[in-house]
């Protein structure tokens, strides 16, 4: 397959998910948006934390990443190459998180032998299957891995911390991207209105937080009054139906009281003063600045945690996070430079 066959197909997928969401169905393809409405459903019984509207949210943005002019672009440092095959470990904290790694494996060439998370086991597999209807070439490009990996070259492979000193000691013989945690902060300056602030609640609430796009970290001028914030962020309190986050907002908001943590209380949320960067889930930490370079400097200490730095003048602007671009690689490693090189 040459590259423009490749591209091709991927543009296929992005135009069938577009077509779902237009509600603009072909009818030689109603079977396929009925499956993909079922796998929607099946994933979301098999883990809570992956609401249909969450899971719908993560596949418009693939369709509208995956169009001509986004992937033409992205591909614009793709040369041949030998193919190599590459083990992908996906995490499962959010929907579909290991498809990006997919993506860039398959683009340069190179074949894709796949452990899925057992969080998020339904909806790669079948946009896989829709790429594979689009172009048959592709079927002998993908494996999946039910147990042990084996015969693979390089390995990419994303999970916690704990998990990622595992995978550097299994891997260390192979070239290898290993992930591990990161989180994303956002900085307020106190001007900023109830709209932008709402913004901002969309870079907190998404996937619950459980993303490391997810911003878990408020950097807020000193003695600042989050009376607005909270006004602001108020249309997210659907959160706390869900059993899953309401059971860590119990746990979290039980441990603040009884070792007597000040903390800030909306009823779905809790704000709590904090140096440290990750909060718990339901958690967001905040830490006052005097001056930028107090922001400067804690960004700058950080930076190895950090995706995204959110607020006006920095890498991300509000109510972004959850709107990466094909080349905002996670952790900041490029993935096809990576692939390029093996």
């Amino acid at each position: 397959m040459i590259l423009s066959q490749r591209i091709e197909a991927f543009i296929k997928v992005g135009n069938f998910l577009k077509r779902h969401f237009n509600n603009s169905i072909v009818s030689s393809e109603q079977f396929l948006h009925e499956g993909l409405n079922k796998v929607i459903e099946i994933a979301y019984q098999q883990n809570n934390w992956f609401i249909p509207d969450f899971i719908n949210f993560t596949l418009q943005q693939w369709a509208n990443n995956l169009n001509e002019k986004e992937l033409n672009y992205f591909c614009k440092s793709i040369t041949n190459n030998s193919p190599q095959n590459v083990a992908i470990i996906c995490a499962g904290n959010i929907p579909m998180v290991g498809f990006h790694d997919i993506l860039c494996v398959l683009l340069t060439s190179h074949n894709a032998v796949i452990k899925l998370s057992s969080d998020d086991n339904v909806i790669i597999p079948f946009l896989l299957k829709l790429l594979c209807h689009y172009d048959a070439n592709f079927e002998k490009k993908i494996f999946f891995a039910d147990g042990k990996l084996s015969n693979f070259n390089a390995v990419i492979a994303t999970g916690s911390n704990n998990t990622a000193s595992h995978f550097e000691f299994y891997f260390s013989k192979y070239k290898h991207i290993i992930r591990k945690n990161r989180t994303s902060l956002a900085v307020i300056t106190g001007k900023e209105d109830e709209t932008t602030l709402k913004l901002l609640g969309s870079d907190i609430f998404t996937y619950f937080g459980l993303g490391c796009r997810n911003v878990s970290k408020l950097l807020v001028p000193k003695n600042y009054n989050f009376k607005l914030f909270f006004e602001a962020i108020v249309d997210f309190g659907f959160v706390i139906n869900n059993k899953k986050y309401g059971n860590n907002y119990d746990y979290n908001r039980a441990i603040f009281l009884l070792e007597k943590i000040a903390f800030l209380d909306n009823n779905f949320v809790m704000l709590s003063q904090s140096t440290k960067l990750h909060s718990p889930l339901s958690v967001i930490y905040y830490d006052e600045y005097e001056s930028v370079n107090d922001i400067a400097n804690y960004i700058n200490e950080n930076k190895s945690y950090l995706q995204c730095a959110v607020g006006k003048g920095l890498e991300v602007p509000f109510g972004q996070t959850q709107h990466p671009k094909l080349n905002d690689f996670a952790d900041n490693v490029d993935t096809i430079k990576f692939l390029l090189s093996l």
